[in-house]
């Protein structure tokens, strides 16, 4: 069986016009998907991604103290850390004289995870 096929000489379309419709277009906005990446890229890292695990199942608020032995980091780079994550919104920090309690920020999460489902 054969089939015929019809070519044409290749033509040069005028400027700024498609070559054909989209397919699909985004469900998110640009300002949502800013959003989203930042979220995913603070929760690129493993220890991030541990960090938030460990306050994500803690009810309430935690104090760093209890989050260094977990990790074989020093304070300090749990510290930087905890700063990325508070920086993209994932966890809110509460200062209680010298230390630091943080708890996870659900919004972030159920927004990548309602968008990745």
């Amino acid at each position: 069986m054969s089939v015929e096929l019809e070519l044409v000489p290749k033509q040069k379309r005028p400027a700024g016009e498609r070559c054909c419709e989209p397919v699909v277009y985004p469900d998110v906005d640009r300002a949502q998907a800013t959003r989203m990446a930042e979220v995913a890229k603070a929760l690129g890292d493993p220890i991030r991604l541990q960090l938030v695990d460990v306050l994500r199942k803690h009810a309430g608020k935690v104090c760093v103290c209890e989050l260094v032995p977990l990790f074989d980091i020093s304070q300090p780079t749990l510290s930087h850390h905890l700063g990325k994550l508070r920086a993209a919104r994932i966890v809110g920090s509460e200062r209680r004289g010298l230390w630091a309690y943080y708890y996870v920020d659900p919004e972030p999460l159920e927004e990548l995870s309602g968008w990745l489902s």
